[in-house]
């Protein structure tokens, strides 16, 4: 029997456990190294770890967020809180009875191939440390846990953090706040701080496209979906002449234009900062230059006093465990993984859920996951060509991304849910394994 270990029990980890117990794959290990499932999701009012914040919602609507044999709660609003996505997460859990397979407080040191293709975790949990033998290893621990934070001149006398330790506004109540960046976390976190903060700026050293989370009355995500059979090009200038007419010219805002095309950068979905900008809530500033004492240095020279620096600047991606296996793409503009998963020279390795969609992770987690197990059965064959296949995919992306670690693992929702599909062919039906049941149509959406 197939031994499988699974690293991380969060929506992506959960996805995978689900799928690989439908495909008779029983003999499965998953290690969290947490307390309880649910990874980030999970709120902790303590800093060093993966967490939400205390205002989290999800960014994409629920009806396109939920496990395709597990709808969320009709109740749910359309962005549900994180609250709410945790109860989804342990709900889902607990109907696939998944807790079993997981070992809460166990984190995976280091990963090594032994005997060809098998694999050697080294563990330490609640009992001490150990080693033990798999046949396969899937990754499911994401990347937003190692925060990359810039290297700037000078020295700051107030506080610096990343967002990564971002937890509630309350502790910046009547202070002066930066916050650097102009991402989800960014804004998220200038908005939240803007309501008790004596001032509140947000440095942005380039243009973003800043999303409002409704339009025409219904969450963008499914707007998006309805133009998802319009030809790129028409698609791309529909969804630029949307954002004109919704928003009008970012200068408007004080922001800067972003200089490249919708879908060829990362969106910000916020329906509040551009609001809380017109209001004087939230000020702008160019991009971060340095530091000189009380003060931070703009691009442009000019220095202005601060008592808090809040870096919201992206994560590192990499995976120590698997030291010296060429697996640290910090300063990478692409990954080499076909279809975001699979590794070459590698044949029993995947990683599930390490892609950036406009979009959420975890239903295409799912289909991942179907290909992980029909692998495991023995069903679908690896890519012979897989080297070529990694060349092709890196060459081609589905939109024209902006060359940068910010967009190494950017995907189009819609392009990679189709190559996922074609992947997994009929295989999954002919083993007479479940379908998607509650995928929504449009007209449900």
């Amino acid at each position: 029997m197939t031994r499988i270990a699974v690293i991380g029990a969060g929506p992506s980890g959960l996805a995978v456990l689900k799928t690989l117990r439908e495909a008779g794959l029983t003999d499965v290990a998953c290690f969290e190294a947490q307390a309880e499932l649910g990874g980030n999701w999970v709120f902790r009012d303590t800093t060093g770890h993966a967490s939400v914040y205390e205002t989290t919602h999800i960014i994409s609507s629920k009806r396109l967020s939920q496990y395709s044999d597990f709808p969320m709660p009709a109740a749910y609003p359309d962005f549900p809180s994180h609250s709410q996505m945790l109860a989804y997460f342990q709900a889902y859990a607990a109907h696939f009875d998944l807790a079993p397979q997981i070992r809460f407080r166990t984190r995976v040191i280091a990963a090594t191939p032994v005997d060809g293709d098998r694999w050697r975790l080294s563990l330490e949990g609640p009992d001490g440390t150990g080693e033990e033998l798999f046949d396969r290893l899937v990754v499911c621990s994401g990347h937003h846990w190692d925060p990359a934070l810039p290297e700037l001149p000078g020295a700051f006398d107030g506080q610096i953090m990343h967002a990564h330790d971002y937890r509630r506004a309350e502790p910046f109540r009547d202070r002066r706040v930066l916050v650097v960046g102009g991402g989800n976390s960014a804004c998220d976190i200038a908005v939240a701080i803007s309501r008790v903060a004596r001032q509140t700026a947000i440095s942005m050293r380039r243009g973003y496209h800043i999303v409002p989370k409704i339009v025409f009355g219904m969450p963008v995500d499914i707007a998006y979906r309805r133009l998802r059979r319009v030809p790129k090009p028409i698609r791309q200038r529909l969804l630029a002449l949307m954002l004109k007419l919704l928003v009008g010219p970012y200068k408007r805002y004080g922001l800067p234009e972003p200089a490249r095309p919708v879908l060829e950068m990362h969106p910000t979905l916020n329906s509040e900062l551009l609001d809380r900008l017109r209001h004087g809530a939230v000020e702008t500033r160019p991009g971060l230059a340095g530091f000189d004492g009380a003060n931070v240095r703009y691009a442009d020279g000019r220095l202005e006093a601060f008592d808090d620096v809040i870096f919201a600047t992206g994560y590192r991606t990499r995976f120590p465990f698997l030291a010296g296996e060429g697996f640290d793409w910090s300063d990478a503009v692409s990954v080499p993984l076909y279809l975001k998963m699979m590794p070459a020279g590698f044949p029993t390795l995947d990683f599930v859920g390490l892609f950036q969609p406009i979009g959420c992770i975890w239903p295409l987690a799912e289909l991942q996951a179907r290909i992980v197990a029909l692998q495991a059965k023995g069903i679908l064959a690896r890519p012979a060509d897989l080297e070529a296949r990694i060349a092709r995919e890196v060459a081609h992306p589905h939109w024209n991304f902006e060359r940068s670690p910010r967009h190494a693992i950017e995907i189009d929702i819609y392009d990679f849910e189709r190559e996922l599909r074609r992947e997994i062919g009929d295989a999954w039906q002919r083993q007479a394994l479940p379908a998607d049941v509650s995928r929504p149509d449009d007209q449900a959406a």
